[in-house]
């Protein structure tokens, strides 16, 4: 047995591992660039809504995925209860913590307090960076259209300047 065509597995393993991430990258950058060119020609256009239809649609995929964190996150809050004679004096203070989503008729008359600044964050910084593309899809789009302005511009002054 020849020990020379015995393939290191290892090796090979790492050698095929960085080959697949290169051509997931070059995929990607591929489809990014296509993004642009088609943003960039649709912006161009003399309609000026067909160059917001990509800013609208990564719009939409930022608020689903806004949606998707507050559909399938549970915030733990704490409830207090508070029993009261007719005097107005508190009997019984109980604090229960939970989620309180289906509330017993036991706690219907429960003061909620809810401490959910770590869900506030994560909503409003997965909506930020969700927001990039379009940010950068309408950056694209007024600079195509302040270019076809100022052209229009330009002709007019043209056309004036003549008559």
């Amino acid at each position: 047995m020849n020990f020379n065509t015995i393939p290191n597995a290892a090796g090979e393993n790492a050698a095929m591992g960085s080959m697949d991430v290169l051509l997931v990258l070059i995929v990607l950058l591929a489809l990014i660039a296509g993004i642009i060119v088609l943003q960039v020609f649709l912006s161009k256009k003399e309609n000026k809504w067909l160059g917001l239809i990509l800013p609208v649609i990564s719009l939409f995929i930022s608020l689903i995925a806004v949606f998707g964190i507050a559909a399938f996150s549970t915030v733990t809050t704490t409830a207090s209860h508070q029993t009261i004679d007719e005097n107005g004096v508190v009997i019984l203070q109980e604090e229960i913590k939970g989620n309180f989503a289906h509330t017993s008729p036991e706690i219907s008359e429960t003061i909620r307090i809810f401490p959910a600044s770590s869900l506030i964050f994560t909503v409003v910084s997965i909506f930020l960076l969700y927001n990039i593309p379009t940010a950068v899809l309408l950056v694209i789009y007024f600079a195509c259209r302040e270019k076809q302005n100022q052209k229009k511009a330009l002709e007019k002054m043209k056309i004036q300047d003549l008559g």
